[in-house]
């Protein structure tokens, strides 16, 4: 079991609190807006998945039930972040951590794929690039999801066949990620105000 650190957390939780250290220049670091639609949407995408598995696997809602909660508490709480946390690398490390401007097609699609993990600030696009971004995130968040799932409830469903196990995973999270994708829409249906 992993031990928290409580102290630690709570101290870097207060240093972010802290007005004076966020810098308006300093960009939209995506986990922080992704991490409470998650948390918003944990025991829907739950209760949807187990429903799912448990007919499809013909299991009880019990024994699905435990199985998803446990890959998906673990695929939110870890994969996700740790996923979030190899993009940004990526994105810093290979050249995406400056503006490219946003005057042309190119530099706005550069600004919400390559850039996606953290929005360089571009204030007056923001009401845009947030959700825009927020899809394109669901892409890798997705085969995260789906492959960190699967790895987990393979562990506590041993007597089902893998292949059912991985279609039927990968099905449920094209459930609930087409449905979680509903958040970024509606954010750009919203008129800029």
């Amino acid at each position: 079991m992993v031990k928290i650190n409580h102290k630690k957390l709570s101290l870097i939780f207060c240093l972010l609190s802290i007005p004076q250290l966020a810098f308006a220049n300093a960009g939209v670091p995506m986990i922080i807006l992704i991490m409470p639609t998650l948390a918003l949407s944990i025991i829907p995408i739950i209760i949807i998945e187990t429903i799912y598995i448990s007919k499809k696997l013909s299991l009880s809602k019990k024994i699905a039930g435990k199985a998803v909660t446990i890959s998906n508490v673990v695929s939110t709480i870890v994969g996700i972040p740790l996923t979030w946390i190899l993009l940004v690398a990526i994105q810093i490390f290979t050249g995406g951590g400056s503006s490219y401007g946003m005057d042309t097609a190119l530099g706005k699609i550069i600004a919400v794929t390559w850039q996606a993990p953290w929005l360089i600030p571009h204030e007056s696009q923001l009401h845009w690039m947030v959700p825009v971004s927020g899809l394109v995130l669901m892409i890798p968040f997705f085969f995260v999801s789906w492959w960190s799932e699967y790895f987990i409830t393979n562990k506590i469903l041993k007597d089902i066949d893998l292949k059912e196990i991985k279609r039927y995973v990968r099905n449920a999270n094209l459930i609930t990620y087409g449905l979680l994708s509903l958040w970024p829409i509606i954010m750009l249906l919203i008129p800029n105000g």
